[in-house]
């Protein structure tokens, strides 16, 4: 792996998260900047909405853009749900806000091509990552500053992944050794994984804030100085 500042880690330029949060796919709700959630992952149908832009058929999509749209798949399946045509006793989508992009009418058309390939629902090229089932808060101390952040983070995801997400308030985070009740932190694992436990629901039962016990990770610098 290259080397960024004193630590070891991965290449930022190329770096891909595998985990987005709730609040993060909700930022993406415009039409140009359209993504979407459904059976734990995240969509960017940015390119989708580019290219039918103007089309009727996106009007469904562009309604949901940041939502986690899952209900309108069968799990079992994971194809957009079914049910019975009482009228002509014939399996139809099940489209409650309305026929979207590659749903076939009901009846026969002149106009409906099918020559699109798979349906934009089915595969990954729209993939971006997973959607966090669960996330919590942490605090991260700059201990050359005194800064402080709070950051969302998934439960799941790595020390460098938490690392990436704090760049756009230390582009230099990578130059810093991270640090949890003195003990440096391993960045390929996870904060459970570090003994950094996740406490919100003890705090819940009994009643006490949370917010007062987010734990706080201490980041103490090197002496090299890395800009990511």
């Amino acid at each position: 792996m290259p080397r960024r500042g004193l630590v070891a880690g991965p290449d930022f330029e190329t770096f891909r998260r595998r985990y987005f949060t709730p609040v993060e796919v909700a930022q993406h709700n415009q039409p140009d900047d359209l993504w979407v959630s459904y059976l734990g992952s995240v969509y960017d149908l940015t390119p989708l909405a580019q290219k039918h832009k103007g089309d009727l058929l996106l009007k469904p999509i562009v309604e949901v853009a940041g939502q986690d749209i899952s209900h309108w798949f069968d799990p079992k399946t994971k194809d957009i749900r079914m049910y019975i045509d009482p009228m002509t006793g014939a399996q139809r989508y099940r489209t409650p806000r309305g026929r979207f992009l590659h749903i076939p009418p009901q009846l026969p058309r002149s106009d409906w091509a099918n020559d699109f390939g798979k349906p934009w629902w089915q595969g990954t090229r729209y993939e971006v990552g997973r959607l966090s089932a669960q996330t919590r808060n942490i605090r991260i101390i700059n201990t050359l500053t005194s800064q402080e952040h709070t950051l969302e983070v998934g439960a799941l995801e790595s020390m460098w992944e938490i690392l990436h997400r704090y760049l756009p308030y230390n582009a230099h985070a990578a130059s810093y050794t991270w640090k949890y009740e003195g003990k440096n932190l391993n960045m390929e694992c996870t904060l459970e994984e570090n003994g950094i436990r996740d406490e919100e629901e003890e705090f819940d039962y009994l009643n006490m804030d949370g917010t007062l016990h987010t734990p706080a990770i201490l980041l103490y610098f090197n002496d090299d100085l890395t800009e990511l």
